[in-house]
């Protein structure tokens, strides 16, 4: 597709002063020159031209307010500082991929003051030796160079005040939710205790109940071992029983006491 018909399509009946992000990836540029883009975008934040065989920046239009280009995937060998003229609040430039072979063509990048995230991953230049360095050093407003800081830390994927906006949104939640959770689990806790003090108290009771029972079991024995004795009693005749009483009493039957006499 043409970029003037994928520029069309983009705008989606919109004004170009109403568009503030633009891609306009895999289209195709006119002898590899950007086409159908002017200055009438002048809210323009983010535009996006990779693999468009784009030879040169040269037709870039002033663009005031982009802040992140990439240009990833063509064949730009040099004419940066267009970017510096056109483009002069830059944050973000993506140039991989394209054939850069020298750091002198990258100098004019040192007047863009604002430019802390250049990419030239896979361009000829970054198999030169002191790569890093030399760059850290001709750019040193530069924060990432392909992706890694002067000490080799990685690049955060997006914005990092977005994302630390972001954590601590995430972090207040997880903080809630872990708490929400702490105390579900001692309200847990606090039932399986009261359970096990039910469940000690159902036992005890228990127990004494089986007591009760036992002690109620011996005083009808006994009960029933008198009743037995006073059975046996009644069966004998009333003057044996008579003399087993005055026996147990300690006395001794009259009777006895007159045979003794005779």
């Amino acid at each position: 597709m043409e970029m003037k018909k994928r520029l069309t399509l983009e705008l989606r009946n919109k004004k170009p002063a109403e568009v503030k992000e633009l891609v306009l990836d895999n289209c195709r540029s006119d002898d590899g020159k950007i086409v159908g883009l002017s200055s009438d975008f002048e809210n323009l934040e983010f535009l996006s031209m990779i693999n468009i065989n784009l030879l040169s920046v040269s037709n870039l239009p002033k663009l005031n307010k982009l802040r992140k280009l990439e240009l990833s995937d063509n064949r730009i060998s040099g004419g940066l500082e267009v970017l510096v003229e056109r483009t002069p609040n830059l944050t973000h430039l993506n140039l991989s991929g394209n054939k850069i072979k020298d750091i002198n063509t990258l100098e004019p990048l040192k007047k863009l003051p604002n430019l802390h995230s250049l990419d030239l991953f896979n361009c000829e230049v970054t198999m030169l030796i002191n790569y890093r360095e030399s760059m850290f050093s001709l750019l040193p407003q530069l924060t990432y160079l392909d992706g890694f800081d002067a000490d080799d830390q990685e690049a955060p994927d997006s914005d990092p005040e977005a994302d630390g906006d972001g954590l601590d949104d995430e972090y207040d939640e997880n903080g809630e939710e872990g708490e929400e959770e702490d105390d579900d689990e001692e309200d847990e806790l606090d039932e399986e205790v009261i359970d096990d003090d039910d469940e000690d108290e159902d036992d005890l009771e228990g127990e004494e109940e089986e007591d009760g029972v036992d002690d109620e079991e011996e005083e009808d024995e006994e009960d029933g071992e008198d009743e037995d004795d006073d059975e046996g009693d009644e069966d004998l005749p009333q003057g044996e029983k008579r003399k087993r009483d005055l026996e147990d009493e300690g006395e001794e039957d009259p009777e006895d006491e007159e045979d003794e006499e005779d």
